[in-house]
């Protein structure tokens, strides 16, 4: 709180939807293993459109966010670039609904994008199974994020819930790429 009050940073409170300490999930980068299960998750939108990268040890299923994307207001074309160049054979799960559009746009939009040579897939669009997945994940260690992935720490400090105990559904892009990621079947 007193950080809050003198240096402007949200605090981790009743509203935080992962009440863990940044400090406690960030780690420094490190080579990944080749073994290491890779996934992509993708969170579109004209405003904002995110993406996350997800290594999975396969022995022992803990993950490691490695590599995120955050951009607005550019064709999916300049999307598929960015994500192509981080591996062109990785499974990309996508929101289905493709940011509150109709299951019909966002088929539409998937299929635009595996015209763009990706791999899409439809995500598990569970957001509250989907928190509580993450949530578990952070606190057992089982997920890890790379301390260079910004976005994700700006979001994750903002990402709360209303009075009322519903998702704030605002700045929360990466948040939500890494949640598609993360609880979605599909594996590389």
């Amino acid at each position: 709180l007193k950080n809050a009050r003198s240096k402007g940073e949200p605090s981790m409170g009743a509203g935080n939807i992962y009440p863990i300490p940044l400090d406690q999930i960030i780690i420094p980068p490190y080579e990944i293993p080749e073994y290491y299960e890779r996934i992509c998750g993708f969170d579109v939108g004209w405003n904002n459109t995110a993406a996350v990268w997800l290594a999975i040890n396969p022995d022992t299923g803990s993950m490691v966010m490695y590599d995120e994307y955050l951009k607005g207001g550019v064709e999916p074309v300049i999307h598929a670039s960015a994500l192509r160049s981080r591996g062109d054979w990785l499974n990309i799960m996508i929101d289905p609904a493709a940011r509150g559009r109709s299951q019909v746009d966002g088929q539409k939009l998937m299929d635009l994008y595996r015209q763009e040579k990706l791999n899409i897939y439809p995500a598990k669009n569970e957001v509250e199974a989907g928190i509580l997945s993450i949530w578990g994940a952070l606190s057992t260690g089982k997920l890890k994020i790379f301390n260079n992935l910004y976005g994700f720490q700006r979001e994750y400090a903002l990402y709360r819930r209303d009075l009322d105990g519903k998702v704030i559904k605002e700045n929360d892009h990466i948040l939500d790429a890494l949640r598609y990621a993360a609880t979605s079947p599909r594996r590389a």
